[in-house]
């Protein structure tokens, strides 16, 4: 497995130009983000990321994208990344965020 300190450096090094970052927009807004940095811009390698409530979303986008939209292109999971990060809140409370990276690559 590649470690994060290699993920930031994949993310440092291509621009942020296969990097989806998933958040509160529509679910399909993102399988068609994922789709077309494969199939429109050639890329051989896509970085689905997520944070907080919204890495189930990011586990989702990664499927049916490649399950649904990309199954003839022979898109296999490169990279699985996980980690938390830790922020005080307004009460000065520590709390956690998780984050996820996964890394679809075309073979």
């Amino acid at each position: 497995m590649i470690d994060e300190k290699e993920v930031v450096k994949q993310h440092k090094n291509n621009d942020k130009d296969n990097i989806i970052f998933v958040g509160i927009k529509p679910f399909m807004n993102y399988v068609t983000g994922v789709v077309i940095q494969f199939k429109n811009k050639g890329q051989k390698e896509v970085i689905i990321s997520a944070r907080g409530k919204f890495v189930s979303k990011a586990v989702d986008v990664a499927e049916v994208a490649r399950r649904t939209f990309l199954k003839d292109e022979n898109i296999k999971v490169k990279n699985i990344n996980i980690s938390s990060e830790q922020f005080e809140n307004k009460e000065g409370r520590r709390i956690y965020v998780s984050s996820i990276d996964i890394v679809l690559e075309k073979e």
